[in-house]
């Protein structure tokens, strides 16, 4: 269907060229909006109505004319219909649907992907800094990272992931001396433990294993713990490194894995905080005011100036942001994306400003950004607020281990990312058509199940005659199963993960209702060929869906 889609469409570009010299640059196909109206729509004759001066219908009619005239169209096309103001509905023959089966056989796990363009693009995704276990948001922003990642690998990408977390300031201040205080016996509630300590008691764990004077080690860094309840420097190394490990074990159980690990403080040592300053200052995009150095992020559409050097000297906390930027510019990413919270949407302005302003020759725009909302977790139709273990927030290893690696990977890019999301456990545990992970899976492996009853040798599906497959849940199937590239194509594009699992029910449907249709392990051989080519094209298409989502497909269930 994909080369008789790409006939049609060049036929189609040949046919406005022919009405109006160029107009077949802006040549596509759209789906109509009720399957009943065909299989392809154009919305070409109305465009092209105003500068010709003509009717639209009678536009549509002299297309309509000279499409049905083409080679292309008297192979793969039924019908072209006229329909309201102009639109052109397409009717496809079975034989364009039925090519689909092989292409699929014939691509396999390249089905649907595009060869290299040659262009790299980075992800800075999880980003959570080394101070607790990874909380619920963290698995949503893992799950749509390693999502959007796997997308742009399908699109010819060569994709960076990078974790990039700070490992100084405050809050690691604040982490050593939770953990120095319960070494020293001290815990929440007695006299002397301060009201902003972390109160988890992964902060014991921490503290044990430091007076026990053990060695971890992180996929960035390795740390032996002194002993020495006095050692507040060591405790802080010690705690990151523990913390690090930990969020090291859990990436790595959901299947989430990075490039590269980017220390804030290396923009400090290195001197790449000060070089962007004095980048900044040199642009004439600062001033001194009250103490302070500003800068003039209005001049690039921000709504105010923003501090940049407090009056303390410290710097605030989008110019280490700034420099971070410049360094995957200077690193060869001339298209970044950027997984964070909703919460940071009020620095996307003062950090695309100070881009702009360092004069580097960062493009308008850059980075892109993908916000995210927290998630909220029912059990038992009550919300679930806190974790024993991280003390005051449900932590992605608590996800997964009351439901799946699955399931979470699943349902937490299962809504737009800006969107309120509400996990429901028990919905995530179901083993029924209401659960949407268990729905596509459970397709997979019912088609596998047929398969292994078959029992041949599935590499000969691929020369089955296809010419019986026309039943209309037969022929809707194979519409579903082409849509596949398109869907990854426009999914990457829009930063979209969550249309994956959308088509992926929609799949999953159109096959659970074939199922129903056609008995698929009839007598007549070369009936059953047909049919378990069609049956396996469709596992192959779930199988390479779920697989860009990060979620298994079972062969049993």
């Amino acid at each position: 269907m994909l080369q008789a889609k790409q006939e049609l469409l060049a036929a189609l570009a040949a046919g406005l060229d022919a009405l109006s010299p160029g107009a077949g640059e802006k040549a596509v196909f759209e789906l109509p909006k009720a399957a009943a109206h065909g299989d392809l729509a154009s919305t070409a004759a109305m465009q092209l109505a105003k500068p010709l001066k003509r009717n639209p219908r009678q536009v549509a009619e002299a297309l309509r004319d000279s499409l049905l005239a083409t080679p292309a169209f008297a192979r793969w096309v039924d019908a072209v219909e006229i329909a309201g103001p102009g639109f052109l509905n397409i009717r496809l023959k079975p034989a364009a649907k039925q090519q689909v089966v092989r292409e699929v056989l014939a691509s396999a796990g390249a089905f649907g992907t595009q060869p290299s363009n040659g262009q790299r693009i980075l992800v800075e995704f999880v980003s959570a800094n080394p101070t607790g276990p990874l909380h619920v948001g963290h698995g949503r922003q893992a799950a749509l990272g390693d999502a959007l990642c796997n997308l742009y690998e399908t699109q010819g990408w060569t994709v960076w992931r990078e974790f990039y977390y700070n490992d100084a300031g405050v809050q690691i201040e604040t982490l050593a001396r939770s953990t120095q205080l319960r070494a020293k016996g001290v815990k929440p509630g007695d006299a002397g433990w301060p009201e902003a300590a972390y109160n988890g008691d992964y902060i014991q764990d921490i503290a044990d294993d430091f007076l026990a004077k053990k060695t971890v080690k992180a996929d960035d860094r390795e740390f032996t713990a002194s002993g020495n309840v006095e050692d507040l420097d060591g405790i802080r190394q010690f705690a990151v490194a523990y913390l690090r490990r930990e969020q090291d074990l859990d990436l790595r159980s959901f299947a989430v894995r990075f490039d590269n690990y980017f220390l804030e403080s290396s923009l400090y040592t290195s001197g790449k905080v000060d070089e962007t300053v004095q980048r900044l200052k040199a642009a004439g995009k600062t001033y001194e005011q009250d103490g302070a150095l500003w800068l003039k992020s209005t001049d690039y559409g921000d709504d105010k100036d923003r501090v940049m050097r407090k009056s303390d000297g410290g710097y605030t906390y989008f110019v280490p942001d700034v420099a971070y930027h410049v360094t995957k510019w200077e690193r060869g990413f001339t298209k970044v994306v950027n997984i964070q919270g909703t919460d940071h949407h009020g620095t996307i302005a003062r950090v695309r400003a100070g881009l702009q302003a360092a004069g580097v020759g960062i493009p308008q725009g850059y980075p892109d950004y993908l916000l995210h909302t927290m998630v909220r977790v029912m059990r038992g139709g009550e919300e679930v607020k806190i974790s024993k273990r991280a003390g005051s927030y449900v932590t992605l290893r608590d996800l997964v281990e009351w439901t799946s690696k699955d399931a979470v990977r699943f349902f937490l890019v299962s809504r737009k990312a800006d969107t309120e999301y509400t996990f429901d456990i028990d919905l995530a545990i179901a083993k029924n058509n209401d659960n949407p992970v268990y729905y596509v899976q459970y397709a997979h492996a019912r088609i596998c199940s047929v398969l292994a009853a078959w029992g041949g040798d599935a590499a000969r599906l691929a020369d089955a005659d296809l010419s019986s497959l026309e039943h209309p849940a037969a022929l809707n199937l194979m519409v579903q199963v082409a849509r596949y590239p398109e869907v990854l194509s426009a999914a990457a594009a829009d930063f979209a993960p969550h249309d994956i699992t959308f088509y992926l029910r929609d799949l999953a449907a159109a096959y659970h209702s074939y199922y129903d249709s056609e008995r698929i392990l009839v007598e007549d051989e070369k009936l059953k060929a047909a049919r378990l080519a069609l049956v396996a094209a469709c596992a192959q298409v779930l199988h390479n869906g779920l697989a860009v989502l990060g979620v298994s497909a079972p062969h049993k269930m």
